[in-house]
């Protein structure tokens, strides 16, 4: 059976368009993480067509089912997925998504009207549950709510939560 790029790419013996390996990409700083923007499409691929990545590729149902049964590949989703929130200054804790220590310095980064870390949360969160990390996602919605409520209040409009709120139910 042929293997997808996708998968091929989360396994490491494959390469993004870029020629970037999953390990590569994970060793980023959070510079690079914000001024690279074609990478996310591949730790987070969905069925649909990237607008913005015309090289991004798409999750197919038989990547879905690969990963759904894949221990290795469920730890992979689980360390892009910290990569992005240590970025965003969150952190998986037990049971929950939370701020962590670096949350104050970096969440300006992304803590901004219109900014293109939503659209990427929207993508994290749709990915983690076609990946069979829904309950994920769930918590990372719930930080996210919370976050909205205080720090975002400003920042985060309701427009972007209804997003976030229809990715983890579609």
């Amino acid at each position: 059976m042929h293997e997808s790029a996708v998968i091929s790419f989360y396994k490491g013996h494959g390469t993004d368009h870029a020629g970037r390996r999953f390990a590569e990409i994970l060793s980023w700083d959070h510079r690079r993480l914000e001024m690279v923007h074609d990478y996310i499409q591949w730790l987070f691929p969905l069925p649909e067509p990237s607008r913005f990545n015309p090289e991004a590729p798409l999750l197919t149902s038989a990547d879905v089912a690969v990963f759904r049964a894949s221990p290795e590949l469920q730890a992979k989703v689980l360390d892009a997925f910290d990569l992005m929130l240590n970025f965003l200054g969150l952190e998986r804790t037990s049971g929950a998504i939370a701020r962590g220590p670096s949350f104050e310095s970096v969440s300006g980064n992304w803590l901004t009207p219109a900014n293109h870390n939503h659209l990427r949360l929207t993508r994290i969160m749709l990915f983690l549950r076609h990946a069979g990390h829904g309950v994920q996602a769930e918590r990372l919605l719930a930080c996210l709510e919370d976050i909205a409520a205080h720090e975002g209040k400003d920042a985060i409009s309701a427009r972007t939560l209804s997003f976030w709120r229809a990715a983890i139910k579609s």
